[in-house]
């Protein structure tokens, strides 16, 4: 349990090393830190506030701002609705959008593609199209907002076909909140960190802000290089290091960012 006196101290200390720092690098995660959780997953657009302070936080020029989601990076930028973006890590990493528009993605294994071909030959079949999400590198079933049978239903359908392709195609399966998720093995947002944390000076003052159990990925490649802030409005067991209650403390957290990188 992380306890409430112990992350104000947490957060003192931070932002005291933030305002020594000469590079900066914030990592948001989207759903569910910057934006609640919405069925309708087109229109999960973020917290009031927020996209205020993160176009304060990019015109600064003093923060590297970085953003890692699940979600394909296309999907982010209309929701986002920012005038200037910042760098995109999409499909857990497996994809990364630059600033400038300049593009890379993954390259996949021949056993890999094969895998996730006949896993989505398999969903189709069974009429799931309704819950179902085609990614770059992924596929993923999202029951958030059903009846608890029908969540039942298809997450033991799931289990037991896709288990078998997770096992002997180069695939994993990931459960999250509110779905469950076949990707290509090695692609989480902890190694998106990690190609990160080559990039940057080893002084730099890092955060990084999630929600779900992916997060916990890049919570621990983060280790004690920087701050890790779990963002929802319930605690659970995780490695981050504080815990920020939406929106509120997520607004504050921003505030502060800004006031400390000036």
């Amino acid at each position: 349990m992380i306890v409430a006196c112990e992350t104000e101290k947490i957060l003192e200390s931070f932002f005291k090393k933030l305002k020594k720092a000469r590079k900066r690098i914030l990592l948001l995660d989207y759903d569910g830190t910057l934006a609640p959780f919405r069925t309708e997953r087109d229109k999960a657009v973020p917290y009031p506030g927020v996209i205020d302070r993160l176009e304060k936080i990019i015109a600064s020029g003093r923060t590297r701002l970085i953003i890692i989601s699940g979600r394909w990076s296309k999907e982010l930028k209309p929701l986002l609705g920012l005038e200037r973006f910042p760098e995109i890590w999409g499909c857990h990493g497996a994809e990364r959008l630059y600033p400038d528009n300049n593009y890379e993605l993954v390259a996949l294994e021949e056993k890999i593609i094969k895998g996730l071909v006949e896993a989505d030959e398999w969903a189709k079949s069974e009429g799931l199209n309704r819950y179902y999400e085609k990614k770059t590198t992924s596929l993923a079933f999202h029951w958030r907002g059903q009846a608890k049978t029908v969540i039942e239903n298809i997450r033991e359908k799931v289990l037991n076909h896709w288990g078998q392709a997770a096992g002997k195609n180069g695939l994993v399966l990931h459960e999250f909140d509110g779905g469950i998720e076949l990707r290509a093995r090695g692609i989480d947002k902890g190694q998106a960190v990690k190609t990160i944390l080559e990039e940057v000076n080893p002084k730099a003052a890092l955060a990084y802000l999630g929600d779900d159990l992916t997060d916990e990925d890049a919570f621990e490649a983060l280790a004690d290089r920087g701050l890790r802030a779990l963002v929802r409005p319930e605690q659970r067991a995780t490695k981050a290091d504080i815990w920020l209650k939406p929106p509120e403390d997520l607004l504050q957290f921003l505030d502060d960012w800004l006031k400390a990188s000036k």
